[in-house]
C-alpha cells in the first residue's frame, strides 16, 4: 500500500479535475482544503479567525448516570413521558423530595 501525501480534495468542475494542492491544507467537513478552496473562499467571504476549537474531551465525556435518572424522573413527573400511574406518583414524589433537599440549607 502506498502512502500518498495529503492534498486538497476540491473538485474544479470547469477543468474536470481535483485541485490536489499539497501545502497549507486545513481539514473541513468536505475534506482537506487549500486556502483557495475553503468554504469561506468559495463564497467570497474572509476567513474566520482561528479559535481554540473544541475541548479535547468534548465528545468523549460520559454523562453521570444519576443526572440522567433525575431527568427521567422529572419527565415522568411532569407528564411529558408516559408511565404507569404508580410510576408517575413515585417519580413525582422523588422529584419533590429532591427539590426540598436542595432548597433547605
Amino acid at each position: 500500500m502506498t502512502d500518498t501525501p495529503p492534498e486538497c480534495t476540491h473538485w474544479i468542475g470547469a477543468d474536470r479535475r481535483y485541485c490536489r494542492a499539497l501545502e497549507r491544507l486545513r481539514p473541513y467537513l468536505q475534506g482537506l482544503r487549500c486556502p483557495d478552496h475553503t468554504p469561506a473562499a468559495l463564497q467570497g467571504k474572509p476567513e474566520p479567525p482561528p479559535g481554540p476549537g473544541m475541548p479535547a474531551g468534548a465528545w468523549s465525556t460520559p454523562s453521570p448516570q444519576g443526572a440522567s435518572a433525575l431527568f427521567d424522573q422529572r419527565a415522568v413527573a411532569s407528564g411529558k413521558r408516559r408511565a404507569a400511574a404508580h410510576t408517575y406518583r413515585a417519580a413525582r414524589d422523588a422529584v419533590r423530595a429532591a427539590s426540598t433537599r436542595t432548597d433547605t440549607p
